[in-house]
Order: C-alpha cells, then sequence, then structure tokens
C-alpha cells in the first residue's frame, strides 16, 4: 500500500510538471532568491525562470504603477502588499488555498496587511536597523544615537539608505515618535534629526552595502539583519548588527502575483515549492533571514549562537502601512532632507 502510494504522488508530480512548462518571470529582492532553487524549480517543473531585482520597495511600486510590468510574482514588505491591494495591483489568488499557506506560521495569518490571506504567501522575515564596522568604530552599538548622532570616530563615516522608508521609522523609533504620525511637530523633529546627521553621511544608497561597509569605507551603515550576517560569515568582515536599546524595524516580505501577470498557475506553483521544508531550509541557509514557514530544523544553519542578528534581544516594530496624510510627511521629510 505504501509503495503504491508513493508511486501514485510520484506520478501525480510528474503530471504537474509536464503541466507547468512555460515561463515565469519574477521581480524581488536584489540576490534574494537561492540560485539553485530557481535551478531545481526549472528543472522540475520545465519552466524558464527569469529573475530581476529590486532595491527598495518603492522600486517596486514604481514598477507595477506603471502597468504592463510583465512580472508573474514579486516579494514586497508587509506595508507594501497593503497599498499594493489597495491600489489594485495584486491578482486575488486565494492564497489560502494554496499548500504553501499550510506551511506557514499560524502567527503569520491573518494579519493586517492581507487579512484573508487572499493575495500574499510569506518568505522571509527580519529587522532593519545599522552594521559597524568594528575597524573603523570600536564603542557602543546599544543605542541608535550611535547612528543618528555619530561619536568622533564616525563623522563623515555613515551611509544611509536612499529611501525613507526603514530609515524615518527608526529615526521615530529613536526619538519617540508613533509610526504613521499625522502631527507636522513630531515630524518635524524626524526632519532635524536626520537634518542633524547628514553632514556625518557620507553616501545615501541602498546598492553594494556590502563592500562599503565590509571594506571599512564607512564605518557605520544602515542595513538588514540577514545581509549583515551573510557579509560577517561569508567574506570575513569585521562587523557587527547592532541592537539599539529603543528597537529595530520589523519586516516581513511574502510572495504576490502582479495584476495582469500571464504566469500565474506557475507562479502559485513556485509559491508552494519554495514552501516546501526542505526548499525553505535551502532558502534559510542562502539568503540568511528568519523564515516564516517550517524548516527541516536538522540542516538549518543559522541559530541564536552563531547569528545573533537574527534573534533581536530588542523590541521590533514592523513597518505599517500609513494614511496618504502620514505618507505624505514622510515624504516632504526626506525630500527636504536630499534636497
Amino acid at each position: 500500500m505504501k509503495k503504491t502510494l508513493l508511486t501514485t504522488a510520484a506520478m501525480l508530480a510528474l503530471a504537474g510538471a509536464a503541466q507547468a512548462e512555460g515561463k515565469l518571470n519574477v521581480y524581488v529582492w536584489s540576490d534574494s532568491i537561492a540560485p539553485e532553487l530557481i535551478e531545481k524549480f526549472s528543472a522540475a517543473y520545465d519552466v524558464d525562470v527569469t529573475v530581476d531585482g529590486y532595491n527598495s520597495n518603492e522600486d517596486l511600486l514604481t514598477k507595477l504603477q506603471a502597468g504592463a510590468s510583465g512580472y508573474d510574482l514579486a516579494t514586497p514588505s508587509q506595508h507594501f502588499v497593503k497599498i499594493l491591494i489597495d491600489e489594485g495591483l495584486l491578482e486575488d489568488i486565494s492564497a489560502h488555498d494554496l499548500a504553501a499557506y499550510g506551511q506557514v506560521d499560524e502567527k503569520w495569518r491573518g494579519q493586517w496587511w492581507d487579512p484573508e490571506n487572499d493575495y500574499s504567501i510569506p518568505i522571509a522575515y527580519g529587522t532593519a536597523g545599522f552594521t559597524v564596522n568594528r575597524d573603523v568604530y570600536d564603542g557602543p552599538v546599544d543605542s541608535w544615537a550611535t547612528y543618528f548622532e555619530a561619536p568622533d570616530a564616525l563623522k563623515g563615516k555613515i551611509a544611509s539608505l536612499n529611501y525613507p522608508d526603514e530609515v524615518v521609522g527608526a529615526a521615530q523609533l529613536y526619538l519617540g515618535v508613533e509610526f504613521c504620525s499625522e502631527d507636522p511637530t513630531e515630524m518635524k523633529k524626524v526632519y532635524d534629526l536626520l537634518a542633524a546627521q547628514k553632514p556625518d553621511v557620507a553616501v545615501y544608497a541602498s546598492d553594494n552595502i556590502e563592500n562599503r561597509i565590509g571594506s571599512g569605507e564607512v564605518g557605520a551603515h544602515f542595513w538588514w539583519d540577514g545581509n549583515s550576517l551573510r557579509t560577517r560569515k561569508n567574506d570575513g568582515a569585521p562587523i557587527e548588527f547592532a541592537m539599539p536599546k529603543e528597537g529595530l524595524v520589523g519586516w516581513l516580505d511574502s510572495m504576490v502575483v502582479p495584476a495582469g501577470a500571464a504566469n500565474v498557475e506557475n507562479a502559485k506553483l513556485f509559491m508552494n515549492f519554495m514552501s516546501e521544508p526542505e526548499n525553505a531550509t535551502i532558502q534559510y541557509n542562502y539568503y540568511a533571514h528568519s523564515s516564516p514557514v517550517e524548516l527541516d530544523l536538522e540542516k538549518a544553519e543559522y541559530t541564536p549562537e552563531n547569528a545573533p542578528e537574527l534573534f533581536p534581544t530588542v523590541p521590533v516594530e514592523f513597518s505599517k502601512a500609513c494614511s496618504p496624510a502620514a505618507q505624505d510627511l514622510v515624504t516632504k521629510v526626506w525630500t527636504q532632507l536630499l534636497q
């Protein structure tokens, strides 16, 4: 009986593979998907996969707002999932009916950005904070003060991202200003902090961060937990991801299907494939961000002992989808800052 069931399952898998031939065009965070999984999926299902990368949620939003993107799958963060849904830019794929949904940890189901789980399947989560190069700076990193009010060793040697999303959120954590504040007076405090920091910022950039901070070109860089981990472990860079007492900015990226996608069924198949424990573990070990789906723990490489970046010891507040009034204030702060 067991052998018969296994044979039947294998036949069904082969049938699914035959039905899945075609194309899949994905637009995801740069270098975020394990190349071996792209190859494995392509070979198993006879699907030609094209992968393009972006460096900010804003880039993705702009691309989809322009229409006719040609992409079948993307991976926005939680607050941008909500924005994309509200703007009618995503396909309702009844994600709750997918096999992948059964792999999702209960705490990530029914969240405010997709309460009925119609549009999205989580793929990774983590935090945004700042990383220091210990050859440049050997002082404390237990507060955002190190980043926003640079000590002498970091003056002129700080780098920021070139978009406001998580940077403004971190400034709000430091100042005690609520996320999505509609109070101009409170947001003026955020602007004043960032404007005072600006002379110490060597560059506002969201690419090539690993080389910039790993080489010591800058001493502190706004960054993400897993990226810092990968650069520390894989490149041997003398860096440390800070745990500021005021907290870190949280994010969760999900797989979604842009409205008008040509290969919706292949996108769903890819979601199921990426959420299988074996493949999710390969992705976890490659991407070095926390997984919202079940892993094969015997093969998972990262633990609190060898990857403290992934196990925060401070509060984490997740970015929110703000009202138009609140978002206008964020945009105003950033626009004035970079003038």
